[in-house]
């Protein structure tokens, strides 16, 4: 397999939306879990078992979930290999509103913590490798833990994949206004602001009424996502959620694939300088492959991300 795309699929909105859109991937038949949180909340976990002691734990992107062509495409791709895999859906992302007003957001490493914990105590001795693979915020999410946790991370957790990540939210949040972007921005608003009509009840101190004037994701995050998780304001959480500062304290192998035609991506995105800098990131930059998609032949079921990701994992 290649690394340029079809011609018709050299476009970064192209290969986003196709892949979004039109990839069909075969779910592989999952066993599903509920967890409590230590907030009395509940998370939704997808398992596939091979009987092995190597695990994958998957991390999707802004109100996706476990179901998306992109999780269940390495889902599969691991599956058939022989390693366990379990993809989580974040707080309200699994077809069941949550129980508190918390919602999940860029920087909420504390669910992935509790995630990685459970599987790991709950499997006491099976697994002695575990990686995590995130797409777009779910790749903001891993490499926040990452960094956060330095040295303090568990020895199990051997390596790392950020596909498509937003590590720098403020400059992602200006690229989402502009031109067909805001495309996107209208998709991820239709259903954040459905979700927050779901449970209006827990979020009786906020003006919900002012919804009806949000246009953008940063006038939606200043409204509810700041206010609800303790941030002063969209900048702030912009600030101190964007894991691009946490990236000199990753201290495992971590690899960061990003598209250069992303159109949810600003050039601050690409860390050539902490790659250079911490000899345990590996940046790759294809010239093509739009946001999650990186679509080489449908046809053929060839994804520049999957290969790149089974390379990288793979012994």
């Amino acid at each position: 397999m290649g690394n340029k795309p079809q011609f018709w699929l050299r476009n970064g909105h192209i290969n986003t939306i196709f892949t979004s859109q039109f990839r069909k991937v075969a779910d592989t038949p999952f066993t599903r879990e509920r967890i409590s949180t230590p907030d009395s909340d509940f998370l939704d976990l997808d398992w596939t078992a091979a009987n092995s002691d190597k695990l994958i734990v998957l991390c999707h992107g802004l109100e996706g979930n476990s179901r998306r062509p992109y999780i269940q495409g390495m889902v599969n791709l691991f599956h058939q290999r022989g390693y366990d895999t379990l993809a989580w859906n974040y707080r309200g992302c699994s077809d069941e509103i949550n129980k508190t007003k918390l919602f999940y957001h860029s920087g909420s490493t504390y669910d992935l913590d509790t995630v990685l914990k459970h599987a790991l105590n709950k499997n006491k001795n099976k697994y002695n490798s575990v990686f995590l693979i995130g797409f777009s915020m779910g790749g903001n999410l891993i490499l926040k833990h990452l960094g956060e946790s330095g040295h303090n991370l568990d020895t199990k957790i051997k390596k790392a994949v950020a596909i498509s990540t937003p590590m720098q939210l403020k400059d992602c949040s200006k690229q989402l206004k502009k031109g067909f972007s805001k495309v996107y921005t209208k998709n991820f608003l239709k259903t954040l602001i459905e979700k927050v009509h779901a449970k209006k009840h827990l979020l009786t101190e906020y003006d919900l009424t002012k919804l009806n004037k949000v246009k953008n994701l940063e006038q939606f995050d200043n409204l509810l996502t700041a206010p609800i998780h303790g941030f002063k304001n969209a900048n702030d959480y912009y600030h101190k959620c964007s894991s691009k500062q946490n990236l000199l304290d990753i201290t495992i192998p971590t690899l960061i694939i990003s598209a250069l035609d992303d159109p949810f991506l600003d050039t601050n995105c690409y860390p050539y300088e902490q790659s250079k800098q911490n000899k345990n990131l590996n940046l790759i930059t294809p010239k093509y492959g739009g946001h999650n998609g990186f679509c080489i032949n449908p046809f053929k079921n060839e994804y520049l991300s999957e290969k790149l990701t089974k390379d990288f994992i793979l012994p």
